[in-house]
């Protein structure tokens, strides 16, 4: 799906239904035909009734005015549905009571040991790009060279980490230098950071069954070589009978 223009875009259900499907991994019900403001009617209800069916609050918001493009309502449709199916499957942790305050401990834990980082929230904390590099580096070590960087420049810190995680590991970059240096929306970089938890807690979990199998395929080994032994003591003891 490809969306240029967030209010326009959106306003038939046809790509609403589109992104539902993708970050819910659930195959909904077929976008109805036709350009008519009674389709696109029928459309955004549909998605608005899986939302609601998934118990996700839809205060004040409604298929109208989705289909008419009404700005701090369609931005407050997608925060919602980002917060439901994106940042609510993040693992609680330490004294997390939300999981907003879970994505804050485990950047916090992640960049505990990297000098001039210090993450406090989702505005200030990152406007000279070092956390960003930081979880990175935490990760992938191999892709930035973390002590060559310095917080007076922000900009090129944040172009550095914005870039890496696009090209090498298929994030997108939904945050600009300039936006986070001046006035960090905290929304927009929760979003953002949401990727970076799942992506490497994907990896994480890779890693995990990687070392199991590896332990299974040990053992497989030891029981096969144990069985050969097995077999020749048990060949010997019939020669010897």
């Amino acid at each position: 799906m490809s969306v240029q223009d967030l209010y326009r875009d959106l306003a038939d259900g046809t790509q609403l239904l589109a992104l539902l499907e993708i970050i819910s991994a659930t195959e909904l019900e077929k976008p109805t035909r036709g350009r008519l403001r009674v389709h696109k009617l029928e459309n955004v209800s549909k998605a608005l009734s899986f939302l609601r069916a998934n118990k996700v609050k839809l205060e004040s918001i409604s298929a109208e005015n989705i289909v008419d493009g009404n700005p701090r309502l369609v931005l407050g449709l997608i925060w919602t549905i980002i917060l439901r199916f994106q940042i609510q499957e993040i693992r609680l942790e330490g004294d997390a009571k939300s999981a907003k305050d879970a994505l804050l401990y485990w950047c916090q834990k992640v960049t505990r040991a990297y000098s001039n980082v210090k993450v406090d929230n989702f505005t200030t904390s990152w406007r000279d790009g070092l956390a960003f590099n930081a979880i990175i580096h935490a990760f992938r070590p191999d892709l930035i060279n973390y002590e060559s960087l310095t917080p007076k420049h922000a900009a090129a810190n944040m172009e550095l980490a914005f870039a890496t995680a696009e090209d090498k590991l298929g994030i997108s970059a939904l945050l600009e230098p300039e936006d986070v240096m001046l006035c960090a929306d905290e929304k927009s970089v929760i979003t953002y950071l949401v990727s970076y938890y799942h992506y490497f807690s994907r990896l994480k979990a890779e890693e995990v069954d990687m070392k199991r199998l590896g332990k299974l395929a040990g053992f497989l080994v030891d029981v096969e070589a144990m069985q050969n032994e097995y077999e020749d003591l048990a060949t010997e003891l019939l020669e010897w009978i």
